[in-house]
């Protein structure tokens, strides 16, 4: 997502902020943050590939406003998110802009957007039944 990002706006600044989940704890954890500086006045257009239960994009707008960054000025943009991840991030945060190609009921954690975006199939152990799978 970064790179075609890049080549469509050549100007921008660009930071990261990397945010991976504990596996024994579930909970989100800050791991690397490097932002521009002064980027309270910037749009920011966060991107997560695949949003599940919206706790590691909370944490990252947790961090953007941090740094002074207006809540209505942070695009969340995101290949795939789950309902919940939706509801979570909206609830929390009304006025950030959520920009997403699809919104699927469930993401159970151990799926990938690989799986969509190259139009594979995910292995069957992953749904409980094909009624679920709605792609």
């Amino acid at each position: 997502m970064e790179q075609a990002l890049m080549v469509v706006c050549k100007d921008i600044r660009l930071g990261k902020i990397l945010i991976q989940t504990n596996p024994d704890t579930g909970e989100p954890e800050l791991h690397y943050l490097r932002l521009p500086q002064d980027i309270s006045e910037d749009y920011v257009i966060l991107m997560d590939s695949t949003v599940s239960t919206g706790a590691a994009a909370l944490m990252a707008v947790r961090v953007l406003l941090d740094h002074e960054v207006q809540e209505d000025k942070i695009f969340l943009l995101s290949l795939l998110m789950a309902e919940m991840g939706v509801h979570t991030v909206a609830y929390a945060f009304p006025k950030v802009l959520i920009i997403t190609t699809t919104v699927d009921k469930n993401i159970p954690t151990h799926v990938f957007h690989q799986h969509r975006y190259f139009g594979t199939d995910a292995p069957s152990d992953w749904y409980e039944s094909d009624e679920e799978m709605d792609y």
